[in-house]
């Protein structure tokens, strides 16, 4: 048990420690226990104003004195740390500031040289007797020692006190959440994209022909289709933690049995992958909900392009490491690592996570006031006013705009390492090695972009204007680089372009997916499940789209389509978006 003790009193005079009093600007107090059962305090303590806290529930501290005698009200806060003990807050126009063990049942009595006064601090079991006599404390008698352990410091500086907490404590909590999210994303990318990879030596082992291969691939936007919308009902209702910490333990299951499947039969190796989608098409809607919750709007636009980019990255790495599992292991071996990934995440999420700040219990009290100081509402919805929300034009900007801008992006994420081979002459060791690049380039933008963002609504631009300008770089940065490759004749310049281009188009990250939470932030999942579902539209249209022209025309009329929903994206969005709440 460790105490450390401090009385600020303009009435009742200077603090006493140590048989004097003292003028000092720090104390550091010190509780030892013996094996006597009493515990002597060492240390020196002093007198200074301190700032006044607010915190809950209530205790009674009562005050008396040769002079008068006052009762009043303190407020405070009882947390325990992970070294064990608890730290109390008391504020009032005496304020006293003490660190106990739980449930201690403590009396500090001072003197101010006229008469002597106590304060009386009262939960149960552990009771420490503290007795002024001659301004000198003299012992503490502990009845429960088995309570009593290490020792503990206050230190104060300029009258206010200085907590001290170890690095990760202090830590944001809500950034915790977003590198959680970050990772689950992360996780997401790395099981959806290693079937790229391990295709190759499937077919070469099931004998499958490419309308088979293509089957498989396209299998996973059934269920991923499915779940988009459900997925935001679900995370406005019942909580982000629960639909996303679901949907990675049902992907992550999925991943793992996805090569039993495969031998067992064709059809199952179908339902496991739309399975997987299933799984991965409520994390997005979840986590949008989740950071409605957590992530106050001048932090919003640099949370959600660090959880994106867990998306590019985790592209990257599964494209990175499924060559070097599968020729070290087999492709099984694809599956089960990344799959059982899944599990450490989610034991992590288990712990850590809360749906929204008001459910933590752990979350310091400053950030609880920063996060839940903006007028949004934090409670779950109870209905879905679907007619509400389908006539508004801003949530039509988002939804027109969201498959204007998946067009662009899905032909060339697709078929990207066709157009290296057919147009630039790459092999194809050589284009799976450059598609990893626009990845990175997106990881990188994104987060600039997120930053950029932040910075101009905290210098007071609105944050419909910097939405505004954020998706018109993400809507005429591609159409632009897209426009310069049929100029361009060298293979290195084509790929600079298209990397400009996929960077460029990072930037929506700060426009349209950052917009869910500014014009319904209560309704942020499903707004995201209703726009990403044209999206996800927009990239299996897009992909089939490609090949037809492709057929009958060139990669210029593949990218001029592009070219066009990118300015129509454009016009809708300067036109229709906002960035103020129009959802309540």
């Amino acid at each position: 048990m460790a105490i450390g003790g401090l009385i600020s009193n303009r009435n009742f005079g200077s603090f006493i420690g140590s048989g004097k009093v003292c003028q000092k600007e720090q104390a550091i107090s010190h509780i030892r226990r013996e094996r006597s059962g009493v515990a002597v305090v060492r240390g020196n303590m002093f007198t200074q104003k301190l700032s006044a806290y607010t915190y809950g529930p209530m205790f009674h501290v009562t005050s008396n004195s040769n002079e008068k005698v006052s009762k009043f009200i303190v407020n405070s806060h009882l947390r325990k740390r992970s070294s064990g003990r608890c730290e109390c807050h008391l504020s009032s126009e005496h304020s006293l500031v003490s660190w106990f063990q739980p449930r201690a049942e403590i009396r500090i009595g001072t003197c101010n040289g006229k008469g002597q006064q106590s304060m009386h601090v009262r939960p149960n079991r552990i009771r420490a007797h503290y007795k002024s006599e001659d301004f000198d404390i003299t012992e503490a008698k502990v009845d429960a020692l088995q309570s009593l352990e290490g020792t503990s410091e206050a230190a104060l500086v300029k009258g206010n006190v200085e907590e001290t907490y170890p690095w990760w404590e202090k830590f944001p909590k809500r950034w915790v959440i977003v590198l959680l999210c970050f990772s689950a994303f992360l996780l997401c990318n790395m099981d959806r994209v290693n079937m790229s990879i391990a295709i190759l030596p499937m077919s070469k082992e099931f004998n499958w022909n490419s309308a088979t291969v293509g089957l498989i691939q396209s299998s996973f936007f059934w269920g991923y289709l499915l779940t988009q919308i459900v997925g935001g009902i679900w995370a406005d209702k019942i909580g982000g933690k629960r639909v996303l910490g679901f949907g990675v333990v049902w992907w992550s299951v999925a991943t793992i049995l996805t090569p039993i499947a495969a031998k067992i039969g064709l059809p199952f190796l179908l339902i496991m992958r739309a399975f997987m989608g299933i799984g991965e098409g409520v994390a997005m809607p979840a986590m949008n909900n989740i950071l409605s919750k957590w992530i106050p709007v001048s932090e919003r636009s640099r949370s959600l392009a660090l959880v994106y980019s867990g998306m590019y990255l985790g592209s990257v790495t599964g494209l990175a490491f499924s060559p070097f599992l599968i020729h070290k292991f087999g492709w099984p071996s694809v599956f089960y690592s990344f799959g059982s990934l899944g599990s450490i995440w989610f034991a992590v999420w288990l712990s850590k996570a809360y749906s929204s700040p008001k459910e933590d219990p752990e979350l310091r009290d400053e950030e609880k006031r920063l996060i839940l100081g903006d007028s949004v509402s934090k409670e779950p919805v109870t209905e879905i006013p679907w007619k509400l929300i389908l006539s508004k034009a801003p949530v039509w900007a988002l939804i027109i705009s969201h498959f204007c801008h998946n067009w662009g992006t899905f032909i060339l994420l697709t078929w990207m390492p066709t157009y290296y081979n057919q147009v630039l002459k790459f092999n194809l060791t050589e284009s799976g090695l450059l598609c990893v690049l626009p990845w990175l380039t997106m990881a990188v933008f994104a987060n600039i972009g997120g930053w950029i963002a932040d910075t101009l609504v905290s210098k007071g631009l609105s944050i419909t204007t910097v939405r505004k300008i954020m998706q018109s770089i993400g809507f005429l940065g591609p159409a632009f680089f897209l426009t310069q490759l049929s100029h361009i004749r060298t293979p290195a310049m084509a790929v600079l372009c298209m990397a400009c281009s996929q960077g460029s188009d990072a930037f929506s990250q700060s426009g349209l997916y950052s917009n869910h939470q500014d014009i319904g932030p209560r309704y942020a999942g499903v707004l995201l499940g209703l726009s990403n579902t044209a999206g996800v539209l927009a990239g299996v249209f897009g992909t089939a789209a490609t090949g037809y022209i492709l057929q009958k025309g060139s990669w210029d009329d593949v990218f001029k389509v592009a070219v066009v929903l990118y300015l129509i994206g454009t016009l809708v969005w300067n036109l229709f978006s906002t960035g103020e709440k129009i959802l309540d």
